[in-house]
């Protein structure tokens, strides 16, 4: 026992005084995050918490960094660190000498105004003017950073026993620190104008004459040196001589010129000029390969736009394709943080989930906003108000690759570990990090209920080769933003070319997934994939425009395509499943510019015995069918259904598409929800008005398991849910239930796994994990307040019939004999059925 002590002391001594010195410790845990450890964690940091420029005083500050977030540091085989020094400038500006003064970020607000620095009236806002930091910050040379850096590496090495490597980073606009260069020197680089009228350097901008010095240029900048020439060679200098290992291009920088808005190169908000695309692909492309040219080897991190694949390629010209297939040895863009600032994940998910339907390599990386170095803002404090759903929602989301494999994040991001006081409040890592592993250990291992099929490739060669068709790629992605933020639980992505691959290899892959795609291309390859998809039993919702569909694809779906008609139309439907106080308005403005076109959908064959039409669209005497579902007997349990879609948003200046009035207008992408229930997924909303925000849900399937994860902007809302083999059981809770539905309130954010479904009417069921008591025995889940019920269980993959136990009303010891139970039908996927259970139910594996 005294030797005990003393070791316990000596530990502690070792924390206390702060000493790095590596304790040798048993692994006690050889199966760490089940396999789903990361690649490389990167803490990202202002200079803010250096407030003194002291040796000892940084190696405190580097040693108080891994140290607070070391608990999750153990689950990556790398550590970064990435330094937010200035705001790209440093690397502009550096003439080669590491005496040189640094210009950092050392401010709150933007420093770049017609105000100085802690000047002005005090009405003004952080974005019209800046103050330091702290009183006397301290003052920086290049050389001291290059201290930094190396304590950095050297440090984090000692505390976490991984390597450490450190990124630079370049940001194209005014907000982190003074610059000259952008903004009095070479003003002729503006082009963006997400921060005012041009505000954000053009990747493709070229430089005027410049007799001054620099690192790459000792005699000067030539006259009409192009962007990506200067910064590359300026950045090869500066990330070798201070001892960097990669660099990140910020806020949409080398995606064209708007990363923020709605509008770009190539949209006004009014009209598109397809005539323009050639040429920005060019410029972009030539971006990429100058600044290669000059920097070779380090690897470029990105942020990317706000947006989306398809939204991008069509407002702006960014050729994502292109970008990924240029081996430029980079990571592509991760999960906008906009999320936290105006709740709107729906977006947030689109612009994730599109960006990695292909990739340049298997590598992509979810990034997560805890602090903000430079607006007075902590988002998991304030803006999230320490709820997880920014965390839960994203990182249940994965991608499947061509070989049918799930691929999870290999990269995790945290902006940023100090806030803009300087401070690094250790609360924050200690509050999020258990959040960030449970959502890691609950990631996907299979496809979700709802498989998007992304037409990575088909939009980069429409922009192109059928430029009139821009509007409809433009509008794809808003119909879906629209429709997860309505709770459209998608989760999963593959590529068109993947599912092809995947089905050609494992025709039974998708069995228990819902397949979302738009309308095929007349006579491709995709559009025999999916009717044979169909026709050999699959589930298929397609939505879109079908002005180029094939007459096999439109037989499928019994459709004929009339005269396109836009405007304010009457909507009847007959699958308006939310019970509101105050009903959905039946007015809708289908605006053709926004919507991919007209509405010109009819179903062809009246008479078909095996399509029901769910929702027609009138404007006077013209009619369009714009909701249907079909299926046939030789399609072996195979269904489809269509939504035409309408992007119930319009552009009216700012920066996002604007949503209608829900009072007023019908929200169209609801539908998209709605018909789900015809395949048995059926997600219901009580509330009491439409301008009551909708929730958004994710469910995936993890270990044979449904994790439901959820946000809702207005807790007061009731959720009914029932899949197609019963209603979901939550463990941890109590239900309801109502008419075979699971109903729930829930909170802000939520996160629950599911493992039980059950066929009842109604009763309240409580769903609580125990103990079984017997050795070996990894879960036991107990069921109460069953009445004749049908019980579905999912144990883990790797429970076979034999191991799985279940008892009805009897406990600890378990002496009564076994509950009889069966392997359920493999349509649901793999489970064991209970029937007519009354009282309790115990299962454990």
């Amino acid at each position: 026992m005294r030797t005990q002590i003393l070791t316990s002391l000596c530990l502690l001594s070792i924390v206390i005084l702060g000493f790095t010195t590596t304790v040798d410790t048993p692994n006690l845990d050889n199966s760490t995050l089940r396999g789903k450890s990361f690649n490389n964690i990167t803490l990202e940091a202002s200079l803010k918490p250096f407030k003194k420029n002291d040796k000892a005083y940084i190696q405190q500050v580097a040693t108080e960094l891994f140290t607070q977030w070391s608990s999750l540091l153990r689950h990556t085989d790398t550590v970064s660190v990435m330094l937010w020094t200035s705001d790209g400038s440093e690397i502009l500006d550096y003439k080669g000498k590491l005496d040189q003064p640094l210009e950092w970020a050392r401010y709150i607000g933007n420093p770049n105004t017609e105000h100085e620095v802690g000047s002005g009236p005090k009405e003004l806002s952080l974005h019209e003017r800046a103050y330091l930091y702290m009183e006397n910050p301290p003052a920086f040379s290049y050389g001291d950073l290059k201290f930094i850096i190396q304590t950095l590496k050297e440090t984090g090495k000692r505390i976490t026993g991984k390597p450490v490597m450190i990124g630079a980073t370049f940001d194209p606009g005014p907000e982190f620190a003074k610059s000259d260069f952008k903004y009095k020197k070479h003003p002729e680089i503006l082009g963006g104008n997400a921060m005012g009228h041009k505000t954000m350097v053009s990747c493709y901008s070229t430089l005027n004459a410049d007799t001054d010095a620099y690192a790459g240029f000792p005699k000067g900048i030539p006259a009409d040196t192009p962007f990506g020439t200067f910064l590359g060679r300026q950045s090869q200098h500066f990330l070798s001589d201070l001892g960097y290992d990669f660099i990140w291009l910020s806020n949409g920088f080398g995606f064209g010129v708007e990363g923020w808005s709605s509008t770009g190169a190539i949209f006004n908000g009014k009209a598109f000029a397809p005539e323009k695309l050639a040429n920005t692909k060019a410029l972009i492309a030539g971006f990429w390969n100058l600044f290669r040219k000059e920097c070779p080897n380090f690897q470029i991190q990105t942020r990317g736009t706000n947006l989306s694949t398809g939204a991008d390629l069509a407002r702006d010209g960014v050729d994502l394709k292109q970008i990924y297939s240029g081996h430029y040895n980079m990571l592509p863009p991760p999960n906008s943080p906009w999320a936290a600032l105006d709740g709107d994940f729906g977006l947030e998910m689109v612009g994730y989930m599109s960006r990695m339907a292909e990739l340049p390599d298997e590598r992509y990386l979810f990034r997560y906003y805890t602090h903000d170095p430079w607006w007075v803002n902590s988002p998991w404090l304030d803006r999230y108000g320490q709820e997880p759903h920014d965390i839960y929602l994203p990182m249940s989301v994965a991608r499947i690759n061509a070989k049918g494999e799930i691929k999870l994040p290999t990269h995790l991001n945290f902006l940023t570990a100090d806030n803009s006081y300087g401070e690094m409040p250790a609360q924050v890592p200690d509050e999020v990090t258990p959040h960030i592993l449970k959502a890691r250990y609950d990631a996907p291992t299979a496809p979700g209920p709802l498989v998007w099929v992304y037409p990575f490739d088909e939009y980069h060669s429409w922009a192109y080769k059928q430029s009139g068709r821009l509007p409809e790629i433009y509008y794809g992605d808003w119909l879906i933003r629209q429709a997860i933020n309505n709770g459209f639980p998608l989760n999963t992505i593959t590529s068109t070319g993947s599912l092809q691959k995947v089905l050609a290899s494992k025709p039974a892959y998708f069995n228990e997934s819902i397949l979302v795609s738009i309308v095929p291309e007349a006579g491709s390859s995709l559009e025999k994939t999916l009717i044979d998809f169909v026709q050999n039993g699959g589930k298929l919702l397609i939505y879109g425009p079908a002005d180029h569909a094939g007459t096999d694809f439109l037989n499928l779906l019994n459709l004929q395509n009339t005269k396109a008609i836009d405007g304010e139309f009457q909507v009847n439907s007959s699958i308006t499943l939310d019970e509101l106080t105050k009903k959905y308005p039946d007015k809708i403005i289908h605006n053709a510019l926004f919507s991919g076109g007209g509405i010109a959908t009819q179903v062809q064959s009246k008479t078909d015995a095996g399509t029901k039409v769910l929702a027609r669209m009138s404007q006077g005497q013209n009619e369009r069918d714009v909701v249907w579902v079909r299926e046939k007997p030789e399609w072996k349990g195979g269904k489809v259904a269509y939504v035409r879609g309408t992007n119930s948003s319009k552009f009216t200046g700012g920066k996002l598409l604007t949503p209608d009035d829900p009072e007023q207008l019908f929200t169209g992408p609801l539908l998209m929800r709605y018909v789900l229930n015809q395949f048995g997924l059926d997600y219901r909303i009580d509330k009491r008005n439409p301008s009551v925000k909708n929730p958004v849900l994710t469910i995936s399937r993890g270990s044979n398991g449904f994790f439901f994860s959820g946000y809702c902007p207005n807790t007061t809302i009731t959720h009914r849910f029932k899949l197609p083999q019963g209603a979901p059981i939550l463990t941890g809770y109590e239900t309801e239930l109502a008419n075979g539905y699971s109903v729930y309130s829930m909170p802000k954010a939520w996160h629950r796994e599911s493992r039980i479904f059950i066929d009842q009417a109604d009763g309240i069921i409580s769903c609580q994990e125990m103990t079984s008591g017997v050795k070996h025995m990894k879960r036991c889940i107990r069921l109460m307040g069953l009445k004749n019920a049908t019980v579905r269980i999912y144990p883990d993959d790797d429970v076979t019939e034999q191991g799985l136990n279940v008892y009805s009303n009897t406990s600890y010891p378990w002496k009564k004999p076994q509950t009889a139970f069966k392997p359920g039908d493999k349509k649901y996927g793999k489970h064991y059925v209970v029937e007519n259970v009354t009282g309790d139910l115990v299962a454990f594996w």
